[in-house]
C-alpha cells in the first residue's frame, strides 16, 4: 500500500509544529538546568567538608629526586638502584644503576614504602623493631637502613629508597640525596 504525498502546506505545517516542540523541549530542559545550579552549589559547599586537598611528586620531581640518589651514589663508585613511591606506596619511578644487583630493586621499593608508611627514615625504624618486632611481618616492609620520607608540611608525601650500597647508611645517604633535590 502506496501512501501519498501530503501536500507542501501540510508538510510545512508538520514541520514547523515538530521545530516548535523541539524549541519547548529544549527551552525546558534549560530552565530545569537553571534550577538546578542552585542546589548543586549547595551541595558542592557541604561535599567540601568532607575533602581534604594531598600533595603528590609529579613524575618529574620523583625521577629528579631518583637521579640525585643515583648520581649520588655514583660519585662514591656504588652501584645502587633507588626508588620513589607516592603516599600509598605505589611506585611512581625506579631507576636501576649499572651494575645494581638484583635484589636491590624490590629492597629499594620495600624500603621507600617503609619510609613513607611511617614518616621517618628506615634506620630509625630498625631501632624500633626492639619494642616492636611484629612490625617487620607487615606485608611489603622492609625495615633496613636506605628509605627516606618525602613530606609535605610534616605530611608524608612520597618515599625514597635506595638498596645495593654495602650498607644500610651508604643507601640513606643516597636516599637523603634524592630528599635534597626536591628542596626538602
Amino acid at each position: 500500500m502506496k501512501h501519498a504525498k501530503k501536500p507542501l502546506r501540510t508538510r510545512v505545517l508538520i514541520g514547523a509544529g515538530v521545530a516548535a516542540a523541539v524549541a519547548a523541549g529544549t527551552a525546558g530542559v534549560l530552565s530545569a538546568n537553571a534550577t538546578e545550579t542552585e542546589p548543586a552549589a549547595a551541595v558542592t559547599e557541604a561535599a567540601a567538608e568532607n575533602l581534604r586537598e594531598t600533595s603528590h611528586l609529579t613524575v618529574d620531581a620523583a625521577t629528579k629526586a631518583a637521579q640525585a640518589a643515583l648520581d649520588a651514589a655514583e660519585k662514591e663508585n656504588q652501584r645502587i638502584t633507588v626508588a620513589v613511591v607516592d603516599r600509598n606506596g605505589n611506585t611512581i619511578v625506579t631507576l636501576r644503576g649499572d651494575g645494581a644487583g638484583p635484589q636491590s630493586y624490590e629492597s629499594a621499593e620495600r624500603k621507600a614504602y617503609t619510609a613513607v608508611s611511617w614518616n621517618a627514615p628506615t634506620s630509625e625504624l630498625v631501632k624500633r623493631l626492639e619494642q616492636a618486632p611484629n612490625l617487620k611481618d607487615i606485608p611489603g616492609t622492609l625495615f633496613l637502613g636506605g628509605g627516606a620520607p618525602v613530606a609535605e608540611e610534616g605530611t608524608p608525601i612520597a618515599g625514597i629508597g635506595v638498596a645495593g650500597a654495602p650498607s644500610g647508611e651508604l643507601d640513606e645517604k643516597f636516599a637523603k640525596a634524592g630528599v635534597a633535590a626536591l628542596g626538602q
